[in-house]
């Protein structure tokens, strides 16, 4: 108690401080015009069998003396439902167009063990299938999102996967999922085609596998009751030439959505990326101004679909996001493991901004990873654990998911720039929740300075605000297993005075409140 009330006091001298001498910048919100609504699967997760995303970092099985649930480790289910995860998408990634599900059913002692050529060249040990994949969405109360494999698989085994999943039938797959311990069917919400398959899902053209995901889609017969939502594997940063060929040649009635992924690299280098941590202020507003790309790299994807489906029947779905940095030293260069810091939680919340403006076609992302992966919201080791800042970036926006959005309105912003990048100091959203209140979040990217910001509802009064705000002393503060409360979310509150609300955010800051 003692630490977070010095975190208060110090938050509140720097938000007096502020910003003396510039105009606020001056947000309205207009409650009156309520958008499209923000789908809770725009806050989805990614596992993916790489490195100890999946095995150590949540599966650690029945018998392991680290408590657990089925196999799932307590600690890990615990935080993962305080995120409200609504969606997971499993089993990659790179991983899905080698993954052969019926190495993953059966019992655990008799499953094949095979090589993880994509991440590390790792024994896998299929440990982790179906069935285990079911329960943790399950233990989750999350849709699931099954990545198919097209890059090494055939239409039989696909639409035999997708056969077993959903029967409710007396055939011989169906028979087999209740030998193998579930009667019931399985709810599949969510379907891929394959994945990237511009790169490791199989170096093709777009035409090519146009060709090929209506080849494969013919077959993926299910009960109408369990048609899951079919996705195809679509292109990466600023490539459009997929979105662009595939809603011209696959029709909407096969197919919701066209996945895309894009990371946020610092240098924009992929052979050196940068680092997670003791980075300068040059890779600070680099990174920021790169995540900011995915909202131009969204619309540009938006437009090259509706020039094929004007009526905006098709989904554009960013499967795959999130910091991509050099891996920590010393690791396993195939397990992708990045510490995560401050920057990461302000990289989480511009892209959550961006996704809620876009709520009418982006109904679903999936960071990347859960645990212990890129941008994972936990980072274990062995039966120890601690959450990152992009971990409470997301639990401090749970208010948004199915909330309708509202648009917002940003006059006076000002730049934060150095050298030749320059980026808006501030970002906002907001949105009015299930629960009836209007959330607001604010993003400070400056790193060095608060800004004011006055608050107005159009047409209304505003009262005050309350909610939390996070932030740092340090542009690269980070938790670990020995500091795991360095960086967290506290109070924070302001009140009208004179019939005016103005709000001080930090520097470097994230800002959800509740606007009464």
């Amino acid at each position: 108690m003692k630490f977070i009330h010095t975190r208060i006091v110090a938050l509140s001298l720097a938000m007096a401080v502020g910003s003396a001498f510039a105009a606020p910048v001056k947000v309205t919100i207009d409650v009156a015009r309520p958008g499209p609504v923000i789908n809770k699967n725009v806050y989805g997760q990614f596992a993916e069998h790489l490195g100890t995303g999946i095995y150590e970092g949540m599966w650690v099985g029945p018998d392991s003396p680290i408590p657990n649930t089925k196999g799932w480790r307590n600690d890990v289910l615990g935080a993962l439902k305080q995120l409200h995860v609504p969606l997971v998408r499993w089993p990659g990634g790179c991983f899905a167009d080698e993954y052969h599900w019926k190495d993953g059913i059966g019992a655990r002692e008799k499953r094949p063990t095979k090589v993880n050529t994509n991440w590390g060249g790792v024994e896998e040990s299929n440990a982790v299938g179906t069935h285990e994949f079911f329960d943790l969405a399950e233990l989750l109360g999350a849709q699931t999102y099954i990545n198919g494999n097209l890059g090494s698989g055939t239409p039989q085994e696909m639409s035999e996967w997708l056969e077993y999943m959903t029967s409710d039938s007396k055939s011989t797959l169906a028979e087999l999922r209740r030998k193998n311990g579930r009667a019931q069917p399985y709810k599949v919400d969510y379907f891929g085609i394959g994945n990237e398959a511009w790169g490791c899902g199989g170096n093709m053209r777009p035409q090519y596998y146009a060709d090929l995901y209506k080849h494969y889609h013919t077959f993926m017969k299910t009960p109408e009751s369990a048609r899951p939502k079919f996705i195809a594997s679509g292109g990466n940063d600023d490539d459009t030439s997929w979105s662009g060929t595939l809603s011209r040649e696959i029709k909407p009635n096969m197919m919701d959505a066209i996945s895309f992924h894009y990371y946020t690299v610092p240098t924009g280098i992929w052979e050196k990326k940068g680092a997670a941590t003791g980075f300068g202020e040059n890779e600070w507003i680099s990174t920021l101004s790169r995540t900011l790309r995915i909202d131009s790299l969204i619309k540009n994807n938006l437009a090259a679909i509706d020039k094929n489906d004007p009526s905006k029947k098709t989904g554009l779905y960013v499967d795959e996001w999130g910091t991509w940095y050099d891996v920590e030293p010393g690791t396993n260069t195939g397990f992708l493991f990045q510490q995560n810091s401050l920057r990461d939680a302000l990289v989480a919340a511009l892209n959550f901004n961006i996704f809620h403006q876009h709520a009418d076609r982006v109904r679903m992302t999936n960071i990347a990873q859960m645990v212990n992966v890129l941008q994972a919201m936990i980072i274990t080791d062995k039966d120890k654990y601690f959450l990152t800042p992009t971990y409470h970036a997301f639990e401090m926006y749970v208010p948004f998911q199915d909330a309708t959005a509202l648009p917002v309105a940003i006059s006076g912003n000002g730049k934060y720039s150095l050298g030749k990048v320059s980026i808006p100091e501030v970002s906002a959203s907001a949105a009015r929740a299930k629960d009836g209140k209007v959330y607001l979040s604010l993003v400070n990217t400056n790193p060095h300075k608060a800004v004011d910001v006055n608050v107005a509802l159009a047409g209304k009064q505003v009262a005050s605000v309350t909610g939390r705000v996070l932030t740092a002393g340090k542009m690269d503060a980070v938790n670990s297993f020995a500091q795991p409360q360095a960086v967290q979310p506290v109070a924070f509150n302001a009140k009208a005075q004179g019939g005016k609300l103005t709000v001080s955010v930090p520097a470097k800051a994230v800002v959800v409140v509740a606007v009464e």
